[in-house]
């Protein structure tokens, strides 16, 4: 996000709330299909597969939303700390949950693919849900750490002043510092580990397998390596800063315009990523979207004949 609001011109401002928010609006309508086509099919609501993809989707439109809205909000007023402390208590933890969520998903085709006698068994819709419950619950922790540690380190006045409603302005403390650092390189050590030892178990059941238990393990195998290029880009969103600090000092003239493109290469467009990567290349989903819109344009033309054709007989009885 583009922290230096106060920089820009009116003009420039509008220009990035406007194009952050054609994007977020664009982005989310996208998302909103893939989830519209879940909640109207059981068949997807029954596969813990699609349970977890679904809540990978609908974390990604929660995050967009609050970001670009914050955006706006940052450049149209300026937020006291509870106002603020209400959006990030949102919007911190959706940006940590997608790292957790492709690691519960890599796990699952691992079983799916190495474990098929015991998939049914270990992988329920039930389960699915108390795993997001615990994902959630894992995200949300750091938070109030942060906000125990602001409460136990900042004077009074600071809880009644405007603030700069940034997670890196608001908690900026050393202690902040060193608790963010060890919370990330556990997470991503965690899931980068996952992803790993997940795709070399199936990779050898790959190379063991034949006939179609070797093309599902193949698909299985290259889910994963995508959940290693969108936990890349997640990682984009923490080495941005100091990309973002090289950047700037080289061309300090355009520090707003260099803030600007890495909040929308690190912030918004990576929420494009999970439909592309999983929804269209999945079979099951793909044909059901391109069912249900088809039906949907099948039966707006059939309404439009039917509103034609009796005024065209109509005409010819006339004449």
């Amino acid at each position: 996000m583009n922290s230096s609001t106060h920089h820009d011109s009116l003009h420039d401002a509008y220009t990035k709330n406007f194009i952050s928010f054609s994007l977020g609006c664009f982005i989310n309508v996208v998302n909103g299909a893939f989830v519209y086509i879940y909640f109207k099919n059981q068949v997807f609501q029954r596969d813990p597969r699609y349970v977890l993809y679904i809540h990978l989707v609908i974390n990604d439109m929660i995050l967009l939303t609050l970001s670009v809205l914050l955006q706006i909000i940052m450049y149209t007023t300026a937020l006291r700390f509870t106002p603020c402390c209400i959006l990030m208590f949102i919007l911190i933890p959706t940006s940590k949950i997608s790292p957790l969520n492709l690691a519960a998903m890599a796990v699952e085709r691992y079983i799916a693919v190495c474990r098929p006698l015991h998939h049914a068994q270990i992988c329920t819709v039930q389960r699915a849900y108390a795993l997001i419950a615990l994902i959630w619950g894992v995200s949300v922790t750091p938070f109030f750490t942060d906000l125990f540690i602001l409460l136990a380190t900042q004077p009074p006045s600071f809880f009644s002043r405007p603030i700069i409603c940034y997670p890196s302005y608001v908690f900026n403390t050393p202690y902040h510092k060193t608790h963010s650092v060890v919370v990330q390189v556990l997470r991503f050590s965690f899931v980068f580990l996952t992803l790993i030892i997940t795709y070399l178990k199936i990779f050898c059941a790959a190379r063991a397998a034949s006939g179609s238990n070797q093309a599902s393990a193949r698909n299985a195998r290259n889910t994963i390596l995508l959940h290693g290029v969108q936990l890349l880009i997640c990682m984009l969103s923490y080495i941005s800063p100091f990309i973002n600090i090289i950047l700037v000092a080289i061309s300090p003239r355009n520090t707003t315009k260099i803030l600007f493109g890495s909040f929308l290469l690190t912030g918004v467009l990576p929420r494009l990523l999970s439909p592309l990567i999983y929804g269209v290349r999945d079979k099951k989903f793909s044909s059901h979207i391109r069912l249900h819109f088809c039906r949907k344009c099948h039966s707006s033309v059939e309404k439009r004949v039917n509103r034609t054709g009796p005024r065209r007989r109509s005409k010819r009885e006339f004449h």
